[in-house]
């Protein structure tokens, strides 16, 4: 745990993109990777159903992340084309999961196995699976690439099956600060303050509006906790010189 990871995030689907459905994976994920993994998610990608755009993109962030985590797309209809177009993204053999193919088998039983449901047991060959506690159909993971479902319940109870797969990086911590104020007071002193502690320290400032109030959000963000208190001790000042007050409700 001596260096930042750093990860993607794939979605794949057609309804996440017409507003259909609403995504809530990116935000588990990310919360997810970091907390247990200490793995940072710094590109997320919403993209079509479509073979060559998959293949496109997940060769494009293969050669940039450590990880790539793609949902959707590994159902049983004909729109799940995830499995297969990573298959030919990779150069990798489209077949049956032999393991795969037992765990549906036994779950739907030999009478109810249909087609469709054998479909979720093809994968690229050399596939290792990620266990899914909800509903059978697994997962899989191949090179760098974690293959999940869209289904945000599902996803979730499959995520610790991930975690063994995981090399674990440094944990990103954040302290959030929240004021009676507007950007525009405070920018040119956070400027200043993430110019200071550029090395270590990462500043955002978030625009709120609560409880009939505006407000301003700062979030201090590092690995490192004995300058993120540092930081924090600094800001702090700022804040009491300017006289600005805390939101505190």
């Amino acid at each position: 745990m001596s260096k930042k990871i750093k990860a993607a995030i794939l979605i794949i689907g057609n309804e996440v993109l017409s507003g259909r459905t609403q995504d809530l994976n990116v935000s588990f994920i990310s919360k997810w990777l970091n907390q247990n993994c200490g793995i940072s998610v710094t590109e997320v990608r919403i993209i079509q159903d479509i073979e060559k755009i998959i293949i496109s993109n997940i060769l494009n962030l293969k050669k940039k992340f450590k990880y790539i985590f793609t949902t959707g797309g590994i159902g049983p209809t004909h729109d799940d084309i995830t499995s297969e177009s990573l298959a030919k993204a990779l150069k990798l053999k489209y077949d049956f999961n032999k393991e795969a193919y037992k765990i549906l088998e036994k779950y739907y039983g030999k009478k109810n196995f249909n087609p469709g449901r054998q479909k979720m047991a093809k994968m690229p060959e050399g596939s290792k699976l990620i266990y899914n506690p909800s509903s059978a159909a697994p997962g899989f993971k191949i090179k760098n690439i974690f293959c999940l479902p869209g289904v945000p319940s599902i996803l979730q109870s499959m995520l610790p099956n991930v975690k063994k797969f995981l090399i674990k990086g440094l944990v990103t911590h954040s302290i959030n600060i929240n004021l009676h104020t507007v950007e525009s007071q405070i920018s040119i002193e956070l400027g200043k303050l993430q110019n200071k502690f550029k090395k270590n320290i990462e500043i955002g400032s978030y625009p709120f509006f609560k409880s009939g109030k505006i407000g301003v959000a700062v979030v201090l963000r590092s690995v490192n906790k004995k300058e993120l208190f540092k930081c924090q001790k600094e800001l702090k000042k700022i804040i009491i010189k300017k006289k600005i007050n805390f939101f505190n409700h």
